[in-house]
């Protein structure tokens, strides 16, 4: 398989692409990545050698440059989006472009090359919030921000060339993954990271709000399923059945760091700030995937690798990481 990444060099591709290296001796992933502020090729440091990866740093709204990598390939796996919630508050342009013109750009290149596959990377948050009960594949798209408004629709527009071409798409959805190499913005390694430092832990709002966990390689060991045993047209959630809420994430974090709770700051909430997500996975469950890591042995690794790993995640936590926690955070810069 000759497998093209979109957005290999951000935090779920990375892994993505490391876990079909290592399963998989068929395999050839050409990764194709514009490295913004969130592409890190140390994330690749220990493939980037592999004679069966290539990498290509470009965007994936240039049709050209995306014609040309996609060309031969027998897969697309689009991974490359923005994707923190609360950036797409402050400029949701850049979630516009790349999430809803990127998409497009690829399947009119997926279209007109008779690309066999394509899978488009999508999130929980399309859904919306859910107060009881767990969002299926035929819930009701309602998002919340910015950020699942332009991923709702870069999935409408993926299903759209279904109906409409029979452009052979999947789609997977998957609840909010932790794990090694992901960028020090969300809750799990901005809190992880700032308690190694004894820097504040910004809660926001009361701390109540829930989400499913999932580790990253069993979002990974999904999304290779669904690309090769998923029906062309259909959609597929990937959870982990671990619903936490964020401040109970908080405690287990300082926990395992031996850091006490004066560390906690409730901060303002975010606008439109979602206050539950589920998902019901049955449907990927059918085809035989489990996700393995429970959530406290994930968190456990997790924490550890942050802790072992100083030297990928400090020189990040300046420059351009620096402005925009000042500018989010205020005082607790």
């Amino acid at each position: 398989m000759r497998l093209v990444v979109t957005g290999g060099a951000g935090f779920i591709g990375s892994n993505f692409v490391r876990y079909m290296l290592g399963r998989h001796d068929d395999v050839e992933i050409v990764n194709l990545d514009k490295l913004t502020y969130a592409g890190n090729l140390e994330n690749l440091r220990d493939v980037e050698d592999d004679p069966r990866y290539t990498f290509v740093r470009g965007d994936i709204c240039d049709a050209a440059l995306v014609g040309e990598t996609l060309r031969g390939a027998d897969a697309v796996v689009n991974f490359a989006a923005e994707t923190h919630v609360d950036r797409s508050i402050s400029g949701p342009q850049d979630f516009i472009s790349t999430d809803v013109l990127g998409t497009h750009t690829l399947l009119e290149a997926v279209r007109q090359l008779e690309i066999p596959r394509y899978l488009q990377i999508s999130t929980d948050e399309v859904y919306g919030s859910i107060d009881e009960g767990a969002f299926t594949e035929e819930s009701d798209l309602d998002p919340s921000s910015p950020y699942s408004a332009s991923k709702a629709g870069a999935d409408l527009l993926v299903l759209a060339y279904h109906r409409t071409f029979g452009t052979p798409v999947l789609i997977t959805r998957s609840s909010n993954n932790y794990g090694p190499y992901q960028y020090p913005e969300k809750i799990v390694p901005l809190f992880i990271t700032n308690a190694i430092d004894d820097r504040h832990l910004p809660v926001y709002g009361d701390g109540l709000n829930v989400r499913d966990w999932l580790y990253v390689e069993d979002n990974c060991a999904g999304i290779d399923l669904v690309l090769r045993e998923g029906v062309p047209g259909e959609v597929y959630n990937i959870g982990g059945g671990n619903e936490v809420q964020n401040l109970t994430i908080t405690h287990r974090i300082l926990e395992l760091l031996g850091k006490g709770d004066e560390l906690i700051r409730y901060v303002a909430d975010r606008p439109g700030h979602d206050r539950r997500y589920a998902l019901d996975c049955s449907k990927l469950r059918a085809l035989g995937w489990r996700p393995d890591v429970p959530f406290d042995a994930g968190l456990t690794r997790t924490v550890q690798w942050y802790v072992e790993n100083p030297e990928w995640w400090r020189p990040i936590k300046s420059g351009e990481w620096r402005s925009y926690y000042a500018r989010q955070y205020g005082e607790l810069a």
